[in-house]
């Protein structure tokens, strides 16, 4: 894409409209160069010589009398698409207690990068017991798929509420590599004290590009009841009283 012809007055700014449209997970890289030339066509007075820093050498073009031509501005972009919002998966527990539940992701599109694949095996897997941020997935070529995962909060206040009771480790992965679909199994562990409704989002990046967002809610039920208190009438119109002793869970 070229675009020329653009004046600028003195200390006008010029806005340059980027558009991203993906049509593969995998990392797109570009670049925004911006020359800028005098409208009279004169050079500047700058000389580019052997002794000029070369820092400076590199932002300018140089005519024929090792002027200065023109000024260059270079914007390297780098593109990430992110895949569609999918559906919230709903982790129900009920206050007090502890609850454990598997949880798929499906990660769709994923581009093996610039090794070939092979046509022989369709899928791989690898378990795993030791929890990490940076999951690896491989064919058994050397091909190799790195994963980035966390879980994120939509504000500090949420965070401060779940963190402390949420733990989530992967312990499976399989990679379909005729669908092209990558599938992470994790292990989510929720321990809520108290009735509560939060949600936060599990946030999957491959290295060879790609982002997938997966909305999580999690639920806190009243608890059970701790006992029932019977307090027995001695009359009418006459108080009945009872005692009974409080013990602080978190002292």
């Amino acid at each position: 894409f070229h675009l020329a012809g653009i004046r600028l007055a003195p200390k006008e700014k010029l806005e340059i409209p980027v558009l991203f449209m993906p049509a593969e997970m995998k990392i797109y890289k570009a670049v925004v160069v911006i020359h800028v030339m005098r409208e009279n066509g004169e050079n500047w007075p700058y000389k580019v010589t052997s002794e000029s820093n070369p820092d400076s050498n590199r932002n300018v073009t140089v005519a024929e009398n090792g002027k200065t031509q023109g000024i260059l501005w270079i914007y390297p972009i780098s593109g990430t698409p992110e895949a569609p919002q999918q559906k919230s998966v709903v982790i129900r527990c009920q206050a007090r207690q502890r609850l454990e539940q598997r949880v798929e992701l499906l990660l769709i599109g994923v581009m093996p990068g610039s090794t070939a694949l092979p046509d022989a095996d369709t899928s791989a897997m690898v378990d795993t017991d030791e929890p990490s941020n940076t999951p690896e997935v491989t064919d058994g070529s050397s091909a190799t798929l790195e994963f980035l995962y966390e879980l994120q909060y939509q504000s500090d206040e949420i965070r401060s509420q779940l963190e402390s009771l949420v733990g989530m480790q992967l312990v499976e992965k399989e990679w379909d590599i005729e669908s092209r679909i990558v599938t992470l199994i994790f292990n989510v562990v929720f321990a809520p004290s108290k009735p509560m409704r939060n949600e936060a989002t599990i946030v999957v990046q491959c290295t060879a590009g790609g982002l997938w967002k997966f909305p999580l809610v999690f639920i806190a039920t009243e608890p059970e009841v701790d006992d029932v208190i019977n307090i027995e009438a001695v009359g009418l119109n006459k108080e009945s009283i009872v005692g009974f002793k409080l013990t602080s869970q978190t002292r």
